[in-house]
């Protein structure tokens, strides 16, 4: 979808007679939007193309709120935020929106298991990562499952500007600094990660932050038997013996 386009109009001017009237009438009927200029007595008129409907999906109410003033400049667009993965896709099932940003550490349906349901059931859903994880394999994981930028926390805020801006448009973008170590693959070859498929990391992820397989069975709408052959198999992966050495290496993996 285009973004609003924006005209200004010095023939229709308030006055006296009427006329500001008679550009609201015009604006209620048209769906243009008008706006007063009250130091030059001109209509700044705004024709729009189509709204970009964005997505925020943090944990972090501060983060989802930087994000929306930083993106509030970009004409056009219309703002809406989950905190959770569950909430993400109750939202969209209820307003289908153009893009979302997503992070990848949320609670209960994480991040790539998030974008994984996500682009099966949107699939024309744009996606971009939003992640404190600022290593090469997360962004390639998270462009192989669909997604069509990435841009850890760590970088500027240019960067998920651009990004919006490249991904709106259709194209992808990957924050300079991780593009730059994806082309030279270096930093992904020694990366346990790589072993792992994606439902497989969102496990371990979960045991990192403290929940049982009875949990994760139920957060994941699977039975305690898959999640516990799963583990045997990362175990069997990662060449460890208990559950207890996934959960550290959930902790050397995921927290920073």
């Amino acid at each position: 979808m285009g973004l609003a386009r924006r005209i200004a109009m010095s023939e229709c001017a308030f006055n006296n007679s009427g006329s500001a009237a008679n550009c609201s009438a015009f604006s209620e009927n048209s769906g243009i939007k008008l706006a007063r200029n009250t130091r030059t007595s001109r209509i700044s008129i705004e024709l729009v193309m189509g709204l970009q409907r964005i997505l925020l999906v943090d944990d972090h109410a501060v983060v989802r709120e930087g994000v929306r003033r930083l993106l509030l400049d970009m004409p056009g667009i219309e703002i809406s935020e989950a905190a959770t993965g569950q909430q993400a896709l109750d939202a969209i099932r209820s307003q289908p929106v153009d893009l979302v940003i997503l992070d990848l550490n949320l609670t209960g349906i994480g991040g790539l298991e998030l974008l994984r349901r996500l682009l099966r059931e949107f699939p024309n859903t744009r996606a971009i990562v939003f992640s404190m994880h600022a290593e090469p394999i997360y962004a390639s994981r998270a462009l192989r499952l669909g997604a069509k930028g990435y841009v850890s926390k760590s970088a500027a805020a240019e960067e998920l500007v651009a990004a919006v801006k490249r991904v709106s448009e259709g194209g992808h973008y990957v924050e300079r600094e991780l593009a730059n170590q994806i082309a030279v693959g270096s930093g992904g070859g020694a990366d346990p990660l790589q072993q792992l498929t994606t439902r497989e990391i969102e496990i371990l992820r979960q045991l990192g932050a403290g929940r049982s397989m009875s949990q994760i069975a139920d957060e994941m709408g699977v039975s305690y038997k898959t999640i516990a052959n799963t583990c045997s198999i990362m175990k069997s992966k990662l060449g460890l013996e208990r559950t207890a050495d996934l959960i550290r290496t959930s902790f050397d993996l995921f927290e920073r």
